[in-house]
């Protein structure tokens, strides 16, 4: 990309075999190698877009988003040519960023390679820019005629390369989808145009500071709050508008599509006839949903209600709420058994029940200030699991279970047994949590079986694999219901994943063998993301369907889109789409159906 220097130092030749075909076996003699021997940290210089239309633009609905205040409105591009234009910044801007220069330099330099952009964006961790949609060639089998609709994933991509610590989840969002009709398939790669986003490309340089990473220890915080503080009342952006990144996940509910990050409201998106992404806005349910809401939101396949939360620094630190079908949303249930801040990423429904879990991350003063990250881990602390009604109207009969050891950041699927009297969790627990945030290459997670017997208060727990093993999906069918089959992704070492996992969690606790019954590996050098399910046209089994994912080789630098058969041993490749450049590594996805796109608002 344009914005990183001509100091990368790479030797590139041609591999003769396709990449992750069914017979490829990559050969390190003939692979090209990409070696970044430095990166010089810019600005990236302003895009301005020249729009050509075949159509008029749908104007979206005004009444449910909330818009930027004092933010001019602007016109989003379905075709578009790009060209370079250096914006001339503002002298508040140049007096600011100086500061931040200074801070970055002499008081909170990124010396941790958890936070150094110059190690965590390498490789294909690397930001891309946008991509207009742009036909994709089947280089392997065919793609299924299930595969009707598109495959959106979401992750980190930031405008500009940072200038001080850059944490991995400090990226703005990008969505790449690929969209499939007729067997033929469309990539194309867009930002979801949030606040931030937008002020930032009018700056022509960053202006909200790194939420992950820029607030370790109380003279760096102190110094860059005071710099964003001055570059609010300078009027530069309004905090009200919000800050997030929109850059975590995707969910289809209510009615409508939305890019989701937790910091934030999300933002509503859609694609367009062609294939390409167009942002609508941040949504606030009709002036309901205050703040933020999680990235993991539920939606029961029986009632197409969605189930969510928010968590944060103040009381209450947990708010369940939920969507229903029409898109309102209903009165918060603020829990105010949860009695300290901790880090909530995920949680499960059943039939009858939401699950929560308080895990050994949170907000910690002490190693704040001392100089390390206002959220870190805390090993003297007991992690729990939270029960309450699915439809409680408030937390009297919430219930928590002490679970020493277990430490869930996502949950893959929970279900009833007994009547009720028990609840069954899927989810794979972080052995090592203290590494979670600044050294995820020695994560290891193991994915257990969790019992929780409502009457009795006791917790059994059952390992089901001792690989490494995250971002569990299911079939969507199943969610909130007993499922069989999970799929999940091997870490090798996260965040790099190097294959997919099917495990069957129907083993019995006696059976103490390994639940894995079948597996894929990318081959060497090559790394995928998340698994997603996508079920056969009137499938009647369970894992009747396929798995696909982005991939990419790092040997050679292409990227391609693989779909799997998830029934076969082996997960089998079925189809292959090599893609017009790489897609970097990023976080969750959805496939959503042609019928439901048609009818997003």
């Amino acid at each position: 990309m344009d914005a990183f220097s001509s100091t990368f130092l790479s030797t590139l030749s041609q591999h003769p075999k396709s990449l992750l075909s069914p017979n490829y076996s990559p050969n390190t003699s003939s692979s090209p190698i990409l070696k970044v021997s430095s990166v010089r940290i810019e600005e990236r210089p302003q895009t301005t877009t020249t729009t050509t239309r075949t159509k008029p633009q749908e104007k979206p609905t005004p009444s449910p988003y909330t818009p930027p205040k004092d933010t001019p409105k602007r016109q989003l591009p379905t075709k578009s040519i790009t060209t370079k234009k250096p914006v001339e910044p503002s002298f508040p801007s140049v007096i600011f960023n100086a500061f931040d220069d200074f801070v970055n330099t002499f008081i909170d330099p990124p010396l941790k390679p958890c936070v150094d952009p110059k190690y965590i964006l390498s490789n294909n961790f690397a930001p891309v820019d946008e991509l207009p949609p742009t036909e994709c060639e089947v280089v392997v089998g065919s793609l299924p005629p299930c595969l009707d609709g598109a495959y959106i994933r979401n992750g980190p991509n930031p405008q500009y390369l940072p200038r001080g610590p850059y944490h991995l989840f400090d990226g703005d969002g990008m969505l790449h989808s690929i969209k499939i009709s007729q067997s033929k398939a469309t990539l194309c790669s867009r930002y979801v145009k949030t606040y931030k986003y937008t002020i930032e490309r009018e700056a022509g340089s960053p202006v909200f500071p790194n939420v992950f990473s820029g607030f370790n220890g109380l003279t760096a915080s102190a110094a860059r709050g005071a710099i964003t503080a001055a570059r609010a009342i300078a009027g530069q952006f309004n905090p009200t508008n919000g800050i997030g990144l929109a850059n975590t996940s995707l969910a289809l509910f209510g009615g409508k599509l939305f890019a989701l990050g937790e910091s934030d409201l999300p933002y509503a998106v859609k694609l367009a006839p062609d294939g390409d992404i167009i942002t609508l806005g941040r949504y606030d349910f009709d002036g309901k949903l205050f703040m933020s809401m999680t990235a993991h939101p539920k939606i029961d396949p029986d009632t197409n209600e969605a189930f969510a939360f928010r968590y944060g620094p103040m009381p209450p630190f947990l708010t369940y709420f939920r969507i229903e079908p029409n898109g309102t949303k209903t009165p918060d249930v603020p829990i105010f058994s949860m009695t300290r801040p901790s880090f909530l990423h995920d949680f499960a429904i059943t039939n009858k029940f939401a699950i929560f879990s308080d895990i050994q991350i949170g907000m910690n003063p002490l190693e704040f200030i001392t100089g390390g990250s206002p959220v870190s881990s805390d090993s003297g602390k007991i992690p729990r699991l939270g029960v309450i009604p699915r439809y409680a109207k408030n937390e009297s009969e919430m219930k928590w279970f002490d679970v020493p050891g277990i430490n869930i950041v996502h949950a893959i699927n929970a279900w009833d047994e007994d009547d009720g009297d028990t609840i069954v969790m899927v989810a794979p627990n972080i052995l090592s949590v203290e590494h979670t945030l600044e050294r995820m290459d020695m994560i290891h997670a193991s994915v257990e079986k969790v019992k929780i017997d409502l009457k009795s208060g006791m917790v059994s727990r059952q390992p089901l694999s001792t690989r490494n093993l995250d971002f569990g999906v299911i079939n969507p069918a199943y969610v909130g219901k007993k499922n069989k089959y999970v799929y999940a992704a091997i870490g090798d070492p996260m965040p790099k994943i190097a294959g997919i996992a099917k495990l069957d969690v129907s083993v019995a606790e006696a059976d103490r063998r390994d639940c894995i019954v079948a597996c894929r590996l990318f081959g060497e050098g090559c790394f995928g993301g998340e698994p997603y399910f996508v079920a056969n046209n009137s499938a009647a089994d369970e894992d009747d369907g396929y798995v696909v994912s982005f991939v990419h080789n790092e040997k050679t630098g292409e990227s391609r889109f693989l779909v799997m058969d998830a029934k076969s041993p082996n997960l089998d490749i079925v189809a292959a789409v090599k893609l017009p450049r790489r897609v970097p590594y990023g976080f969750h996805g959805l496939f959503v159906r042609e019928t439901d796109l048609r009818k997003l608002m």
